[in-house]
């Protein structure tokens, strides 16, 4: 038998070729798909929303839906609290800021106003007011976030509000927690108009009349 010499001409053995790595597509990472729900719940709501629709947005089948999130409306909570987090952080900074009340007040309502006026088909308002409030009736779990939220809302106002009468800026008679409910409801107010299609400069109009009343002295 003739051993075979290196330099020979035969191709020495190939190595194992690696595993590939399998790892999900975007479509399935559950923060990009948690926000395609969200925008859809944003848009048509919980019950006009159906799974098919969640399916096609998000890239995923119903199994992968399930395993994911849960059922239809564990999404939808989760959707709402990631719509909560994301007003939230961005309305933080303002709110802590150091402006004088009423450029406080402004910055509050005109970030507002893009998070409402956003949306590729159209504005989508307010979550809470225009879709979780209605699921709020019926479902104690919506409801006690919507009363979370509005609670919240308040005393974030009501701390600009009493920050501004300790700093002279408000007659010593105003009444912060009053106040804070009078910019909310303006808040809420501003949100259902923009789902109407109201424009900006109509809605702006609106919170400049709101703040010359909140702020006079």
């Amino acid at each position: 038998m003739v051993q075979k010499k290196k330099g020979d001409g035969t191709p020495p053995p190939e190595a194992p070729a690696e595993p590939k790595r399998r790892g999900r597509p975007r479509a399935y990472e559950p923060d990009v798909a948690l926000g395609k729900a969200l925008d859809l719940f944003r848009q048509g709501g919980f019950a006009a929303t159906s799974l098919d629709d969640l399916s096609a947005a998000t890239g995923m089948n119903r199994p992968s839906l399930y395993g994911a999130f849960g059922d239809k409306r564990e999404l939808y909570i989760r959707s709402y609290q990631r719509y909560r987090d994301e007003a939230r952080a961005a309305m933080a900074d303002i709110f802590r800021g150091d402006a004088s009340v009423r450029r406080q007040l402004e910055r509050i309502f005109a970030t507002a106003l893009d998070i409402y006026l956003s949306g590729e088909d159209g504005p989508r308002g307010c979550f809470t007011v225009m879709t979780a409030g209605s699921e709020a009736v019926q479902d104690g779990d919506i409801r006690a976030m919507v009363q979370d939220a509005l609670r919240e809302l308040d005393k974030a106002f009501a701390f600009c509000f009493r920050r501004a009468k300790d700093a002279g800026e408000l007659p010593a008679s105003a009444d912060p927690v009053v106040l804070a409910q009078l910019a909310s409801a303006t808040i809420h107010t501003i949100a259902i108009r923009a789902r109407a299609h109201a424009p900006r400069g109509e809605l702006e109009a609106i919170v400049k009349g709101a703040l010359d009343v909140m702020l006079r002295k």
